[in-house]
């Protein structure tokens, strides 16, 4: 058969207009590289800032009242942390291992007799270093506060005013001089174990894309919901039953990628049964959040390209916001706030204090009520969009 210009033309044609016909596959094939640009851009490399710092105070001194204050001129500057007070170290770090604060600054009993008396005084610094980012600023933002207050109280502990001499490795040494005590709650943190909860966040929202947004547009594409639409089946039973259907699929492959990857990052006590039955909580939650969240993107779509085109829009602005790979605290304010509204930072955060921090369900049940109001909410408005109509 002769080649024919015509006919290869017609099929130019056919695509293009059908590609123009798909405003939501035009839109996202220019506005992902965007998206993509500013929030990766922005989500990485940040300077931590705003991070709580508990301070626990056993001394009550003149001097350990200079400390607070040191550490409270912090805040009015570059503000990398904020700091709260405790009233006893046990309520401080119940807050810690929540993830509640980032860091504890213990001034200990008789701090400021031992300044004084030139006996090595020093002030513990008890880091969370499941976050070893966050940990590691805090540490040396806190190792400069410390620097200066020897330089500004040199004369009063008759060590000298030289710089040199009251800061630094040198200083430790120096018996009137104040030195840090860093202490790390969990031990090494690899970050591989840092990335696990990310991963199982992206598990379950993969099985939300495929189970829950593109099948459900294929299946509307196909005629399927018809058989459906056609019997007395209520919208709300025929949305909360997809929701419930999508969630047990999310689970299942939250579950698998938690135990393999549990067991490929070295996570300890892994099959304690307590920790077990919270997880199967958070991971439910997570899946009936995020497959309700699709279901109400997709509940007016018939397009079956749209979820695949906005796909890895979605997969940037939700996943990377999350703190999944780089600590919140180094975010702008406008990724902050994107973080606040997504689903993946609360089913994170509680992943992370189950599996790197060991906590129980102080650290997951605030996360999961969070999920819990957004899946109502989600579900509600799927149902208020929902069609009846064939």
């Amino acid at each position: 058969m002769k080649f024919n210009f015509a006919r290869m033309w017609a099929l130019v044609e056919r695509d293009l207009r059908k590609f123009f016909r798909s405003p939501a596959l035009m839109m996202s094939s220019m506005i992902f590289p965007m998206v993509q640009l500013i929030v990766l851009g922005y989500a990485f490399g940040g300077k931590i800032m705003d991070v709580t710092v508990g301070v626990v105070d056993q001394d009550h001194t003149e001097m350990s009242w200079q400390v607070r204050e040191a550490l409270a001129g912090v805040t009015t500057g570059p503000k990398m942390f904020h700091v709260i007070n405790y009233p006893s170290m046990p309520e401080a770090m119940k807050d810690l291992r929540t993830g509640g604060i980032g860091a504890i600054v213990d001034i200990p009993e008789k701090f400021s007799r031992r300044a004084y008396g030139e006996d090595q005084p020093k002030l513990g610094l008890i880091v969370d270093n499941s976050d070893q980012i966050t940990s590691s600023s805090l540490e040396s933002e806190l190792q400069s506060v410390v620097d200066q207050l020897n330089v500004n109280m040199a004369s009063q502990l008759d060590v000298g005013p030289n710089p040199e001499i009251t800061s630094g490795p040198l200083a430790s040494r120096l018996p009137g001089v104040i030195a840090l005590d860093v202490v790390e709650v969990y031990p090494y943190v690899e970050y591989i174990k840092y990335l696990l909860p990310g991963s199982i966040a992206m598990a379950v929202f993969i099985v939300a894309m495929i189970g829950g947004g593109i099948t459900f547009i294929d299946d509307k594409s196909r005629g399927l919901h018809e058989g459906y639409l056609i019997t007395p089946i209520h919208k709300a039973e025929l949305v909360i039953g997809l929701d419930l259907a999508g969630a047990i699929k999310g689970v299942m492959a939250g579950l698998v990628i938690t135990f393999i990857g549990g067991l490929i990052a070295g996570i300890p006590d892994l099959w304690n049964p307590v920790r077990l039955f919270f997880l199967v909580i958070v991971v439910a939650m997570a899946s009936l959040c995020m497959i309700s969240f699709m279901f109400l993107l997709m509940v007016r779509i018939d397009d079956p390209l749209v979820p695949r085109a906005i796909f890895g829009v979605l997969n940037t602005l939700l996943f990377f916001p999350s703190g999944a790979i780089y600590p919140t605290y180094g975010f702008p304010a406008w990724l902050k706030g994107i973080s606040i509204v997504d689903p993946f930072t609360y089913t994170v955060d509680a992943l992370r204090n189950l599996l790197l921090r060991g906590s129980g369900i102080e650290g997951m049940y605030s996360d999961v009520l969070i999920l819990a109001v957004f899946s109502a909410v989600m579900i509600a408005g799927s149902i208020a969009l929902f069609k009846r109509q064939i």
